[in-house]
């Protein structure tokens, strides 16, 4: 699995998000190293999460339970 280009982002916890267009996964790398990726994300819902005024609540409010998540590092 390569992973995409990443783009920092202004979080308290996470540290940078990339999307895998290919696979439509995203993937979101928190400031204490974990890489998480969220499947089956369209990528109008990257964007939002990369233009959210926080990117933490709202990956929260609309990632968490609604797509397939799992912990890769």
């Amino acid at each position: 699995m390569s992973i995409p280009e990443m783009i920092p982002v202004q979080s308290s916890n996470i540290d940078s998000v990339g999307y895998d267009d290919e696979n439509r996964t995203v993937y979101v790398r928190f400031k204490n190293g974990v890489l998480y990726i969220y499947k089956r994300v369209p990528e109008s819902e990257f964007n939002a999460l990369l233009h959210a005024s926080s990117v933490g609540a709202y990956l929260h409010r609309n990632f968490k339970d609604v797509y397939p998540y799992e912990r890769i590092e």
